[in-house]
């Protein structure tokens, strides 16, 4: 997908920015992304860890402002997960992989038809374990940041009447994941001896009617509901007893520091999260079905309620006796609560003129009232409660105009308004900012799409501007030095900035057996000069995650005999990784993956390789000081993930 990218600092990508707009944490403010995340309609935005991808039917990514036709709200886009549907032929399958790093995965499916109620069902379960990437050196594992997921899912299809249909889904994960990615010297063998964890635990449900009222009326009703129990927690120093005592000796060597009291150094941090998170939605859509030669019109009511409540712990000790003969401790305990309630109203109309040209005209608004309270049972004394609250009206809206150059040629010209809600920035990173402002931006796009040759080419290209007004920005500052803890990340606010660019996609069917493809995007960004809250002038540069291309080619051959191969290969150029006045940057990368199998009707075997060249290359970095004694900045990173081999086979009965 061009201009689309994601960050890493967790166990599996959940973060994502598309045209360089989006999350990079989940540190960052109230839970309120510009990037929608939704799976079977339920509403994962910001908590993606849920999207695992056996039995996944598409993924839709949605560019720019969305909300006048789809209920949920999104200033960037909206990825859009969609899981096969139940089946009215029985049959039931099974895939299982096995790779290195100790990788291995089982799913099954099975799908049925209920003819004595005219439905189908169909239900799918998938079991994925991996060590993981890295190794821990001082607990000698190879498995403190491996993976250990399972996910189910149950669909009903039931066909009420032939003009109604009732669709639901039940979705359960429970993802163990260990996290301990990070380490002192940059390399893949961490040091920590207490690695911490990525865990999320969701079950949520959602319930889809379909109904055709009249010939020319539509009612569509999609009620959802998720809860996710997730932890988050790492080694805040990312070391042990022993490897900073040698430290300290060795300092004391070079500085000539005499005796043993490197010995009684300490230096031991940890930190905890665990988050319980409650979403409710409520969509209620009425649709007209008049044809292509008359006005058609959608009128909607959305809803969406998130409570979410988050118990953070934050221990520490530090003891230096040798350098500067500081001693220090943390015991910090915060219990927070957040609740948002979204109510928005949207319509669209469609329409055509002169035969080819066609028209359409949306508007949304929406109404949004937050509280959040947080309070500590321990704390240090930078710390102080917090109590807000935040009520805001919103809207946003689009205008196209497109005309059909040739029966298969499409050009449009849309103007689109987006929004994304004001907030709080949550616990620790309250005592840098405790609120920001809401955020508007205006998408300019001129796009063509269509097919060439019979159909064998298919191609869209689309040429975009954006610009942002108030735009959300992410900070950090370390609010204690020598606890790095108390480093923190806020939600800020600059005057405004842009975002520009081109996206092309193009899919050539060279023969039968053959067909080639590939996208690029381009994208230009730039965050106005604003000055931070300690007086200092930050200049006008590039927004961070965003890369100016990303660019992918890939070749499939498929034989009669059933014999297979496929290419893929995905380049990105480098980016920042955090908001000004950081300067450091990614490097350009390019990773290149290889696929050859057999494939019959029944069954297919493949062997494949990820990251063919076994490219170095990073997905997240921070930069600030975590080193005794001076703890002097320094750029630390979680590397990608490297070559991987494995053989994957599946079967279907």
């Amino acid at each position: 997908v061009p201009n689309l990218n994601w960050a890493g600092g967790t166990s599996r990508p959940r973060f994502f920015q598309i045209r360089g707009i989006g999350e990079r944490e989940q540190y960052e403010g109230a839970p309120n992304p510009s990037v929608g995340f939704l799976i079977d309609d339920i509403d994962f935005s910001g908590i993606g860890m849920a999207a695992t991808l056996f039995d996944v039917k598409q993924i839709e990514v949605l560019r720019g402002p969305q909300g006048t036709r789809y209920g949920a709200n999104a200033l960037a886009g909206l990825i859009a997960v969609r899981t096969n549907d139940p089946e009215q032929q029985a049959h039931f399958g099974v895939e299982g992989t096995i790779g290195d790093y100790n990788t291995r995965s089982l799913g099954a499916y099975a799908t049925a038809p209920i003819e004595s109620l005219n439905s189908a069902w169909r239900f799918s379960v998938q079991q994925y374990r991996s060590d993981g990437f890295r190794s821990n050196s001082y607990l000698q594992r190879k498995d403190t940041d491996g993976r250990d997921e399972l996910t189910g899912r149950f669909k009903w299809l039931w066909q009420l009447s032939n003009a109604t249909t009732l669709n639901f889904t039940l979705l359960h994960a429970d993802l163990d994941n260990a996290y301990d990615s990070w380490s002192i010297d940059n390399s893949r063998v961490s040091l920590s001896d207490k690695p911490g964890k990525d865990a999320m635990r969701a079950t949520g449900a959602a319930l889809r009617l379909d109904s055709k009222l009249t010939d020319e009326l539509m009612l569509t009703v999609i009620g959802t509901g998720v809860n996710t129990d997730s932890e988050h927690s790492y080694d805040g120093d990312w070391g042990n007893t022993q490897s900073w005592q040698n430290l300290m000796r060795d300092w004391s060597i070079q500085n000539g520091v005499a005796g043993n009291d490197w010995q009684s150094f300490v230096y031991d941090y940890v930190y905890h999260a665990d988050r319980d998170r409650d979403t409710r939605s409520l969509d209620v859509r009425l649709a007209s079905d008049y044809g292509d030669d008359t006005v058609s019109w959608l009128l909607g009511v959305y809803a969406l309620n998130l409570r979410e409540q988050i118990h953070e712990v934050s221990q520490g000790e530090y003891q230096d006796p040798v350098a500067y003969a500081y001693f220090s401790s943390t015991d910090d305990f915060l219990d927070s609560r957040y609740d948002a309630t979204n109510v928005a109203a949207y319509g669209q109309l469609d329409g055509r003129f002169a035969s080819r040209w066609k028209w359409s005209v949306g508007l949304r608004g929406e109404r949004r009232t937050a509280d959040y309270e947080d309070r500590r049972e321990s704390f240090s004394s930078f710390l102080d409660a917090l109590s807000a609250s935040q009520d805001e009206n919103m809207w946003g809206g689009q205008a196209s105009l497109g005309v059909d150059i040739s029966d298969d040629k499409n050009i449009y010209l849309a103007v689109s308004r987006g929004y994304k809600a004001g907030g709080f920035n949550l616990g620790y990173s309250a005592q840098a900012k405790p609120d920001f402002k809401q955020e508007s931006l205006l998408n300019y796009e001129l796009g063509l799409k269509g097919n060439a040759l019979s159909g064998r080419v298919y191609f869209d290209t689309a040429l975009f501007y954006e610009k942002r007004h108030n735009m959300q920005v992410l900070n950090s500052t370390q609010v204690v030095p020598g606890d790095p803890n108390s480093f923190v990340f806020f939600t800020d606010n600059v005057g405004g900035g842009y975002n520009a660019g081109v996206e092309s996609s193009l899919r050539v069917s060279v023969s039968s057996a053959v067909e080639l493809g590939g996208a690029l995007g381009l994208l230009r960004t730039r965050t106005d000069v604003y000055q931070q809250d300690d007086g200092a002038m930050v200049q006008a540069r590039e927004q961070d995650n965003a890369p100016e291309y990303t660019a992918s080619v890939y070749g499939v051959w498929r034989s009669s005999s059933g014999l297979m191969a496929r290419v893929d290969v995905i380049a990105k150029d480098n980016f920042y990784y955090s908001s000004a006045p950081s300067t450091q940057q990614s490097d350009a990368y390019t990773l290149t993956n290889f696929k050859i199998g057999y494939e019959r009707s029944g069954w297919s075997a493949y062997f494949w390789i990820r990251n063919a060249f076994d490219k170095d290359y990073v997905v997240r970095a921070f930069e600030f000081g975590n080193e005794p004694p001076d703890f002097t900045d320094a750029l630390y990173i979680q590397h990608g993930e490297p070559q991987q081999v494995g053989v994957t086979g599946s079967w279907k009965f």
